[in-house]
């Protein structure tokens, strides 16, 4: 079984993104920063803030949807805000997407928000909303059900460092994974997680059972070179131990985001 994690960059670098989701063949892809607008027939459009302009693949959900037929698609928006087509406001929303191969059967599932609220007539105040999606899959194949969260972690602009909002955001993410989890069974947490290696957050996620495989496999870099920032580590993916990992790997090539893809195979 394989399963991708990556911060999709809102499809910055659409044409190897594509390509990638599509060669990995993977069973199960849970992405971060991904922006749905139905209304627009743009390709591209133009989230604005504070001086900032990022260019944002208007439907990276449907075009994933679209290359990927052998899947189910699900969407967790964060927000609902203005991105533009040069001055013209077009709302579009903006969160979380998680692809499941059809031959897999989604048992339960929840989604729900680690930190803040929907936020349905504009992106809101920093730290903005963050939401988690958490599903239970059986794998007819192999004879086993696994559950696997996805989150992204709030952006504090102090920094990465532990705050109580981050201490916060872990225990609604355990609440809610626990929703779920049958703790008999393997269970796979992975995201964005905005924190770094000596997070208060991994103590806690501990408890579940989990070991975080970025470093405790000598991982220490999970952005690309399109990110020029210090301090490399922003991912993880975190397993327990009744998951026997075949390979993992935090990709360094292609580069298809200003994050690497994280990349288990497991069984």
């Amino acid at each position: 079984m394989r399963i991708v994690s990556l911060n999709a960059w809102g499809g910055s670098l659409h044409a190897p993104l594509m390509d990638y989701l599509v060669d990995v063949d993977a069973d199960v892809i849970c992405l971060q920063e991904v922006a749905r607008t139905p209304s627009s027939a743009q390709d591209w459009l133009t989230y604005r803030d504070h001086g900032v302009a990022l260019q944002q693949r208007a439907n990276l959900f449907d075009e994933i949807r679209a290359v990927l037929p052998g899947h189910d698609g699900f969407f967790a928006p964060t927000a609902r805000g203005d991105l533009f087509d040069g001055d013209r406001a077009v709302p579009s929303e903006f969160g979380l997407a998680t692809f499941v191969r059809t031959s897999l059967t989604v048992t339960a599932q929840a989604q729900d928000f680690v930190h803040g609220a929907f936020s349905p007539d504009g992106w809101g105040p920093h730290p903005r909303a963050r939401n988690a999606h958490c599903l239970r899959l059986f794998n007819h194949e192999d004879g086993f059900s696994i559950t696997i969260a996805q989150m992204h972690g709030l952006r504090d602009i102090a920094g990465k460092g532990d705050t109580p909002a981050r201490d916060a955001q872990t225990q609604a993410l355990i609440e809610l994974i626990g929703r779920v989890w049958r703790n008999d069974e393997r269970l796979v947490v992975c995201g964005d997680f905005n924190v770094l290696p000596d997070s208060r957050m991994f103590g806690a996620l501990r408890e579940l059972g989990l070991t975080d495989l970025i470093t405790s496999r000598g991982h220490t870099d999970t952005r690309t070179s399109y990110y020029e920032k210090p301090g490399r580590f922003a991912d993880y993916l975190l397993a327990t131990p009744d998951v026997e990992v075949i390979r993992f790997d935090a990709v360094a090539e292609p580069e298809v985001s200003d994050h690497r893809a994280l990349l288990l195979e497991m069984r």
